[in-house]
């Protein structure tokens, strides 16, 4: 309890999934939390669990891959707190259109959301950020930024850029005390992943490729995150850290 004591942490998808997830998580070690979504009744309702349970949050509709909207929440941000101390980029969507059916128009989708989006926040935090001497950014990769996906080539595309891009951001700044890292969660339940896990035969085909005997789960991911956040990783930045149960490893 109280890793994130007095910080200020914007968090982006976190209206279900691993956003909620983390958002609980920041809440509960004493971080002031702004959860953004574009499913607002989503982010409604976690803004009003985190409330009940005694922690402080706001919510708001947000559209990652729009500039102005990353404004908007930027300055609601600095309004209500006065600081931003950390970034949490997570919202993202997936893909599994075979590389010579995808359009210009899905491939554009993808890396407005996945990439885009994950440039704008950085770009728009971390100014206030540097103004107040240090911050910490978090970007939701994939495994498959690791390693080639098959049948999915813009989603990989578009997390292998978020892994480097993060690289980039955090030689760039690190002489301003912020630290960039990427995380790259693997097979994780999720609602994204509910269809496909509620199939049994599925199910088993994702729980062979992992060497640990179970898949993840969403509160994995955001311990990872939270420490990624913290102060317990000061002297970390520019890492890629795998939460895949060993898949990486094979």
């Amino acid at each position: 309890m109280g890793k994130l004591t007095d910080k200020v942490a914007i968090i982006t998808g976190a209206g279900g999934g691993m956003g909620k997830a983390d958002a609980l998580l920041f809440a509960k070690e004493g971080a002031k939390v702004v959860i953004t979504d574009i499913q607002l009744d989503k982010v409604e309702e976690v803004v009003d669990e985190i409330k009940e349970a005694g922690g402080e949050a706001l919510g708001f509709h947000h559209d990652v891959s729009s500039e102005e909207e990353w404004k908007k929440i930027v300055a609601e941000a600095i309004q209500a707190y006065g600081k931003i101390d950390i970034l949490v980029n997570n919202a993202g969507i997936s893909n599994a259109v075979p590389m010579l059916e995808q359009t210009v128009e899905i491939w554009d989708k993808v890396m407005s959301i996945n990439l885009t989006g994950v440039f704008l926040g950085q770009k728009h935090v971390i100014p206030h950020m540097i103004e107040n001497g240090g911050g910490a950014i978090v970007n939701i990769s994939s495994i498959a930024g690791l390693t080639g996906g098959s049948g999915s080539g813009a989603y990989t595309a578009s997390k292998g850029a978020v892994r480097l891009l993060t690289k980039a951001t955090a030689v760039d700044f690190a002489q301003h005390h912020i630290r960039c890292n990427s995380i790259h969660p693997g097979y994780i339940e999720t609602p994204m992943t509910a269809d496909l896990m509620a199939n049994d035969q599925m199910r088993e085909w994702f729980l062979s490729q992992v060497p640990l005997p179970r898949l993840g789960k969403t509160e994995d991911i955001a311990k990872g995150v939270l420490f990624l956040a913290s102060d317990e990783s000061s002297y970390i930045t520019g890492v890629e850290l795998p939460i895949d149960g060993g898949y990486y490893a094979k």
